[in-house]
């Protein structure tokens, strides 16, 4: 597995090196989760990453992890007919609450082995790369609750990294002030992470699983 964790959005036309080149890469679920708070932004972004992704040679589809709350059962298999997901930016809490009821940490966990398939995201998606959101709490509102999302499900990360990341910092965003004390508190609390500034991401060509 590969991992590409963006602090913002890809430019379209700028091809990460650890996607494949070739223009057929495959096929891509794009995951909107993170913004099941936000209605207003969900199709706006879906476009726009559509698009780009469409760019790299996939061809694209919206994983959306809400129809796996009841029966997290059939996304393993949803994952193994794609060659990347894409998880966009929003509340890092409401996309780690959708992780946790679909299961996804542990469907994702079989396509470790998988050297074609890529894990990626920005602001959000990469936050929930690490081992918790310690921190990012200054920056998204952890008590946001979407409807039909259980009230008892807690956030749960992926792990992918031993760190958090922080993004958006020292950027030109809105969040960038939040990011900066999300970084201070961090630092002051001897707490791994790992600061990205807009433009800037996380990528590993040759992922084999979290290191325990």
């Amino acid at each position: 597995m590969r991992l590409l964790l963006s602090s913002w959005f890809l430019p379209p036309g700028t091809r990460p090196s650890v996607l494949p080149g070739t223009s057929r890469a495959g096929r891509a679920g794009i995951v909107l989760n993170a913004l099941d708070a936000d209605g207003r932004s969900r199709y706006r972004d879906c476009d726009r990453e559509r698009r780009t992704i469409e760019g790299f040679g996939y061809s694209c589809e919206e994983l959306d992890l809400r129809d796996h709350f009841e029966e997290s059962e059939e996304l393993p298999r949803r994952l193994t007919e794609l060659e990347l997901v894409w998880v966009v930016g929003g509340n890092a809490f409401v996309l780690a609450r959708a992780m946790a009821q679909a299961g996804f940490r542990d469907a994702l966990a079989e396509q470790f082995p998988r050297p074609e398939f890529t894990y990626g995201g920005y602001s959000a998606g990469a936050c929930v790369a690490g081992p918790d959101l310690r921190g990012i709490d200054l920056i998204d509102d952890p008590a946001v609750l979407p409807d039909g999302y259980p009230p008892t499900t807690a956030p749960e990360c992926l792990g992918l990294v031993p760190y958090r990341i922080v993004p958006h910092w020292r950027s030109e965003h809105r969040e960038s002030e939040s990011a900066g004390r999300a970084a201070a508190y961090l630092a002051a609390s001897g707490l791994a992470h790992r600061c990205l500034r807009d433009g800037e991401a996380v990528t590993v060509h040759d992922f084999a699983g979290p290191v325990t």
